[in-house]
């Protein structure tokens, strides 16, 4: 893996920019939480996205696999940090 963007991957800098850029931590209820305990919880939104919205098939598969890489505790420090401001 290589940073991108100033994440650690292209995947985490992705997922976070498609699926959580400018969430507030209301959205999914994660006022209160540690990064450690958010991360599970951004992942199963991400996931759970995905099977809503995508027919069954290769494409919802390869979406599915791609989340593989995500540092989900990355992204979830991100959230945590920018909702503290």
């Amino acid at each position: 893996m290589t940073e991108y963007n100033g994440w650690t991957n292209y995947t985490t800098w992705r997922v976070n920019l498609e699926i959580f850029d400018g969430m507030s931590a209301d959205y999914v209820g994660w006022r209160g939480m540690e990064y450690w305990e958010l991360a599970p919880v951004l992942r199963e939104c991400a996931e759970d996205i995905i099977e809503q919205t995508a027919p069954e098939g290769l494409a919802r598969d390869w979406a599915l696999a791609f989340l593989q890489d995500v540092n989900w505790r990355e992204i979830a420090q991100h959230l945590l940090a920018a909702n503290a401001e």
